[in-house]
């Protein structure tokens, strides 16, 4: 649960620093030219896409009342976040863990919209059951309850209104 918890935590702190660390990682050991360009670009889709994914995590139900993430969002959101750091490091496999990190940034986003509607599935599924026995327990008590007599509304005055032909 500990690790779950943490990396709940990590997910929107990993929105600042593994972009950082794409800019800290292209000064130590990143070359000049048409890498800058792509710095440029990476920099903001990566945080972008990192804060989506995390909201649309954090979004789930479950999520928000463990306060911990699923086991299946550490791997899949784990991997991407190792792809990023491999990336960082721009060596000779820095494209090889970019195009991975790509992939498993779309991967990670479908993987939260896919828990999070089936997690909605689930919750309006036991809301439903709950709902249908309230009112089966509601129907069945209502059968034996005795009728109740109508309340007295004491003497009433009708007044017949007739018209003039005229």
């Amino acid at each position: 649960m500990f690790v779950r918890r943490a990396f709940l935590r990590w997910q929107f702190i990993a929105a600042v620093v593994l972009p950082a660390w794409l800019a800290i990682g292209w000064a130590v050991f990143g070359s000049g030219g048409w890498s800058t360009l792509g710095l440029i670009i990476a920099l903001p889709a990566a945080f972008l896409s990192l804060m989506v994914v995390a909201f649309l995590v954090n979004a789930r139900p479950t999520v928000r009342q463990q306060k911990a993430v699923a086991w299946g969002d550490v791997g899949v959101l784990g991997a991407w976040h190792l792809a990023i750091i491999g990336a960082g490091f721009y060596g000779t496999t820095a494209v090889g863990f970019a195009v991975l990190a790509i992939a498993l940034a779309v991967v990670a986003f479908w993987w939260a919209i896919w828990q999070l509607v089936r997690d909605g599935a689930r919750r309006m599924q036991a809301s439903m059951a709950k709902f249908e026995r309230l009112a089966a327990e509601q129907r069945t008590g209502q059968a034996e309850a005795p009728k109740q007599v109508p309340h007295d509304l004491g003497e009433v005055i009708v007044v017949r209104e007739t018209r003039d032909p005229e």
